[in-house]
């Protein structure tokens, strides 16, 4: 089938990351032709370098890549058309929708874990003029919704990562640094802006456990460097404090950012992409949600951790509730949750594998997606 994705940025990275996973894997491994509408395909460019950058369609990985403009022509639609995140689609398109054979539209939501996510899945949403089907289709962490992202091979990957030394020093070689001690817990930190950077930090300093910290290009790496007086650092430098050594890396490509998932104990991760593929780590992982009016993002995550925490033996849970939250929050008892996070590492490191496992033995997003068009379209 002709599927159409069609992404509007508003997360960035974010939004580019989820769409192109979805478009890869039904091109991929599910041999339908598609076409990604994309409006800011520089955001993609960051995260897969091997896009041109100058031309306003190609094809990448058997996805044609197309930049989402008032001066682009929309082609007939296709059997299915994905509308990323409610992103609205261009008038154009939907005028040659309305008056042509009217094709399956699939509003692809965000990712939540709230209760209310599995009576909305899945449920039809007819347009108010016009006969067009449309449905909403969510990705989650339960059965009863559209699951999660992943590659058919990413396991496979991760397992042979994991075997070769060389490739772990390669990986240390292209973040510019020498594979530190394996006594050293590494921490990776990527987030939206956060003034609780600073006490993490500090706490991380005054610690007994040796720590490398890795940050990449980004908001916080800039309030690392102005509220530690040494101006920005480029990617390669580090700074010493205490018992941490903060390493300032380039930004990554998907493939290698997945890597350095799996390098670190602690990944701090933010959005979609990077929260899924952290769990797909099998680390014990923080999360920081897209700010939204209200706190909506607060719902977000207190539903996340009420689902991920319910097997968690109860001491870890809170400490690993206190973590996610103060990060999220005030920051002000950051510091001591950090330190009785430490004391359950190994109780969380096992709950993160247990927890990979449980997600695994779902479907993933694509496999749903597809399928579920395939039934509506026979």
């Amino acid at each position: 089938m002709r599927y159409d994705v069609f992404c509007r940025i508003v997360d960035n990275f974010g939004d580019a990351a989820v769409c192109w996973r979805v478009a890869w894997q039904l091109a991929n491994e599910h041999a339908h032709q598609v076409r990604l509408w994309i409006d800011l395909p520089n955001a993609l460019a960051v995260l897969r370098p091997e896009l041109d950058r100058s031309l306003p369609r190609q094809k990448l990985e058997r996805v044609e890549v197309i930049h989402w403009s008032s001066q682009i022509g929309f082609e007939d639609p296709g059997d299915v058309v994905v509308e990323g995140f409610g992103c609205g689609l261009p008038e154009k398109y939907f005028n040659s929708m309305v008056t042509r054979k009217p094709p399956l539209w699939i509003v692809l939501e965000y990712l939540s874990a709230e209760s209310w996510v599995a009576e909305h899945h899945r449920l039809p949403s007819p347009h108010p003029r016009f006969e067009l089907p449309r449905y909403f289709f969510f990705p989650g962490f339960t059965t009863d919704s559209g699951g999660l992202i992943r590659e058919a091979d990413l396991q496979g990957k991760h397992r042979i990562f994991d075997d070769s030394d060389v490739a772990r020093q390669a990986l240390w070689a292209d973040l510019g640094f020498d594979v530190p001690d394996k006594a050293v817990e590494v921490v990776s930190l990527f987030g939206y802006d956060n003034p609780n950077l600073i006490p993490l930090l500090n706490a991380m300093a005054n610690g007994t456990k040796e720590i490398v910290a890795l940050l990449p290009p980004s908001r916080l790496r800039q309030l690392a460097c102005d509220k530690l007086g040494q101006g920005y650092q480029e990617d390669g430098s580090k700074l010493r404090r205490g018992a941490l050594e903060i390493r300032f890396i380039p930004f990554l490509p998907q493939p290698r950012y997945d890597e350095l998932l799996w390098i670190c104990d602690w990944n701090f991760v933010r959005g979609e992409d990077s929260f899924v593929r952290a769990q797909w780590a099998g680390r014990p992982f923080v999360w920081q949600p897209y700010p939204q009016a209200n706190n909506l993002h607060v719902d977000k995550l207190n539903a996340f951790l009420d689902l991920y925490g319910a097997e968690l033996d109860p001491e870890a849970s809170t400490a690993l509730k206190g973590l996610w939250r103060s990060w999220n929050g005030s920051g002000e008892l950051l510091a001591g949750f950090w330190q009785k996070v430490q004391a359950h590492s190994n109780v969380l490191r096992s709950h993160a594998k247990r927890w990979e496992k449980q997600m695994l033995a779902m479907p993933d997003l694509a496999t749903n997606l597809a399928n579920f068009c395939e039934e509506r379209l026979k």
